[in-house]
């Protein structure tokens, strides 16, 4: 059996990682911040088609939480699972900002470095003592480090720090054969920054190879393939899931 951790799995990208990871066998912790109905609808679409979910609530940009939070985890999986290890963690939980560099001020710089950056490397730190060995960490980062995007660049920023922490998480627990990789998604129909607008949709797609912007399953199933042992040999990488944007 194994039991994984999705941050911001109550919407989105993390909700369709849930929902597919559960579809693949494996077992979830998900966490909401601020909406407990969206986080338990989740669970309860899982639950419904035979699968397990855990929904528990944190605040990913509060890095003094994370200890807690860890004996949270902890408690869940002797109690719904009779576990003592996860077997996953994917760092998802996010939220856009756009603003050109000359209007952001130090609040929002924070408040994206925390919940981008600095909170997937001490939630990951946290959460290390329950991994299994040969568990695997998959960290959402962005096709904006890639292509730049006026009214981004923070969180660009932010993601390009997190592909290589990714890096560095692979190289330093290698040891124990927890692997680490990251997932680069490009324009996904999501409610990250407000969503997409029709016309702002339509621009996307007309610089994606493939026409169109993406769907959070797309992502989903690359992310539930990562933490799986089909890509056991895969570490260390990262992976964009663009449809071929801006190629």
């Amino acid at each position: 059996m194994s039991v994984i951790v999705i941050t911001g799995g109550s919407r989105g990208i993390g909700a369709a990682t849930a929902v597919e990871c559960a579809q693949r066998g494996m077992s979830v912790i998900l966490t909401y911040k601020t909406n407990p109905t969206a986080a338990d609808a989740v669970v309860r679409r899982i639950e419904a088609a035979g699968g397990k979910a855990v929904a528990l609530p944190l605040d990913v940009a509060d890095a003094q939480s994370f200890g807690a939070f860890r004996g949270t985890v902890q408690r869940t999986l002797e109690t719904a699972w009779g576990a003592t290890t996860l077997h996953g963690l994917v760092n998802n939980a996010g939220y856009g900002l756009y603003n050109p560099i000359e209007t952001v001020t130090p609040a929002q710089f924070d408040g994206l470095m925390n919940v981008h950056l600095k909170g997937p490397f001490f939630l990951t730190q946290a959460l290390l003592p329950l991994m299994a060995q040969g568990a695997s960490i998959v960290n959402l980062t962005s096709a904006t480090t890639r292509v730049a995007t006026a009214g981004v660049a923070p969180y660009a920023a932010f993601k390009g720090g997190l592909e290589v922490l990714t890096r560095y998480m692979a190289k330093e627990f290698g040891e124990r054969r927890i692997r680490a990789n990251a997932v680069s998604p490009g324009a996904i129909r999501t409610e990250l920054g407000g969503g997409l607008t029709g016309e702002f949709e339509a621009l996307l797609a007309s610089q994606t190879a493939l026409g169109r912007v993406g769907e959070p399953e797309e992502v989903a199933r690359v992310i539930a393939h990562l933490l799986s042992s089909e890509s056991g040999w895969v570490n260390a990488q990262s992976i964009e899931v663009t449809g071929g944007y801006a190629v």
